[in-house]
């Protein structure tokens, strides 16, 4: 299946395409926010399952592209040798408790991880697995609504 980063298996992120690829995007959104005069201290992601997961990896390596984000269905995509400052960043994660691919564990391991760098984390588990959900939506955008 396309995706934004190259894995080697299920759950196994192939590391150095996902620091190429985090790269390119977060080169790319600051272009494009410069060009289209886009505040990017205003950019939430939102992003489901690898889309996620590379919004997470934005916030952990290039941290000053996002103002936030909204994770559906995210994992921990690496641990930064350097700590973030994400203290002016608020994240939603919206996990599932019965996700195959994504443990309640590792969902709760990266809230941990944004927060250890200072963002503003609130995550919330679903009575589902993997799939998003029309309450992850809704859930989601009373969230962001709260954000402005």
């Amino acid at each position: 299946m396309p995706r934004f980063f190259r894995r080697l298996a299920e759950g196994v992120f192939d590391l150095e395409d996902l620091l190429m690829r985090t790269n390119e995007l977060a080169d790319f959104v600051e272009s494009a926010a410069q060009y289209y005069k886009i505040d990017i201290n205003n950019i939430v992601a939102v992003g489901y399952s690898n889309g996620a997961n590379i919004a997470a990896s934005l916030l952990l390596l290039r941290p000053k592209i996002l103002a936030g984000a909204i994770l559906f269905r995210a994992m921990v995509p690496l641990v930064p040798e350097t700590k973030p400052d994400l203290s002016s960043v608020s994240v939603w994660i919206g996990a599932g408790a019965y996700d195959p691919i994504v443990p309640v564990s590792n969902a709760k391991e990266l809230a941990a991880l944004l927060r250890g760098a200072g963002a503003n984390v609130t995550i919330r588990f679903s009575e589902s697995g993997h799939e998003l959900t029309q309450a992850d939506v809704d859930i989601a955008h009373e969230w962001l609504t709260r954000l402005k």
